[in-house]
């Protein structure tokens, strides 16, 4: 009986322990967009965009970190989206400090008109 008693509070206490890990990892914000150009889009322009969204990490404090790439999936999925970025954030108040931000502004007006579709998605995510 003592085995069995023992046994279980070390299962407990390894269970307590994982779980008490689990809620110490932090959590971050994902900001990520994600952009389909219109056909015949020049690439020099979409360089000078992706260039420009690289840049923002060095003019904004409140990224975290700075992230894109080009659609690869071999799924055929995308729905013509090809440029993925992603920006981490600590909180929604540095997010919401970004989308403000004279530099993110200026960001946005050098869109017009070249994305053919854009989306953005906002998440946590759990470490």
């Amino acid at each position: 009986m003592k085995k069995l008693i023992l046994i279980l509070l070390v299962v407990m206490s390894s269970n307590y322990c994982a779980n008490a890990q689990q809620k110490n990892q932090k959590e971050v914000l994902r900001h990520v967009v994600l952009f389909g150009w219109k056909e015949g889009t020049d690439p020099a322009v979409i360089d000078k965009i992706v260039t420009a969204f690289g840049e923002l990490k060095n003019k904004i404090k409140v990224i975290k970190e700075y992230e894109y790439g080009i659609n690869s999936s071999p799924e055929n999925l995308n729905n013509g989206l090809s440029h993925c970025f992603t920006i981490t954030f600590k909180n929604e108040a540095d997010r919401d400090a970004y989308l403000i931000h004279p530099d993110h502004k200026a960001f946005v007006a050098l869109l017009n008109p070249a994305p053919a579709k854009i989306t953005v998605v906002d998440y946590w995510a759990f470490r």
